[in-house]
């Protein structure tokens, strides 16, 4: 068990505390814990905050239902800082928002920050508005029995470039079996956090596989 007491906490007994999205990466919401919130997180399994405007503990989602399920929590290398990795059962943000950050400051026009799940989330209103000339329209449009045959097509692909060992084609293939594969996901409302919670119970099952391959 880690020693909370190597945590440097301020001159008001408090840490700050990042909560982060396990699945989507996130950034949730920023929060303030003292050494008795952190105990109670630690305990409980469940977000606990200090809140400074009203002068007292809050569980988070108590009232809400939107409770915080604590994955990790990682001390930055000066000890006076916290990562806390959630999953969360609802919106982080009192506003009713996925997040509290999203008022945008600045964005550069020349760099673009590329992420899955903002791709999805493009292929969500493709879906939703339909843009003429858009070929994910289109396929919108066609339908599942298209999606799903171009889906087949790109594993195809796939396999004529692996086995072919074209490393840099079969990038290439890959990237457009994934987009058609996420075209599919929307037109059947399969989210990237679904996907992500399989993959990660298929992992907790791979490990328990290893473990009592090693105690045979």
């Amino acid at each position: 068990m880690f020693d909370i007491e190597k945590l440097k906490f301020d001159k008001d007994g408090l840490i700050p505390a990042v909560v982060v999205d396990a699945y989507t990466k996130k950034v949730l919401t920023l929060a303030y814990m003292n050494k008795e919130s952190l105990k109670i997180t630690m305990e409980k399994g469940l977000t606990c905050f200090y809140s400074r405007s009203r002068n007292e503990l809050w569980l988070k989602g108590e009232t809400s239902g939107n409770y915080q399920h604590v994955v990790s929590i990682t001390a930055d290398c000066d000890y006076d800082a916290l990562t806390v990795v959630v999953e969360k059962d609802g919106p982080a943000c009192h506003t009713g928002t996925d997040t509290c950050f999203t008022n945008e400051v600045y964005q550069s026009e020349e760099l673009h920050e590329f992420t899955v799940n903002g791709l999805y989330d493009l292929l969500v209103g493709r879906k939703k508005d339909k843009p003429e000339g858009s070929y994910t329209t289109y396929l919108f449009e066609k339908g599942t029995d298209k999606i799903l045959k171009k889906v087949g097509e790109e594993c195809t692909e796939v396999i004529i470039a692996g086995k072919a060992d074209d490393k840099k084609e079969t990038i290439h293939e890959i990237a457009d079996l994934a987009y058609h594969t996420m075209v599919l996901m929307v037109q059947m409302g399969i989210s990237i956090e679904d996907i992500q919670r399989e993959l990660a119970s298929r992992h907790i099952i791979d490990h328990k596989v290893k473990q009592e391959k090693m105690t045979k």
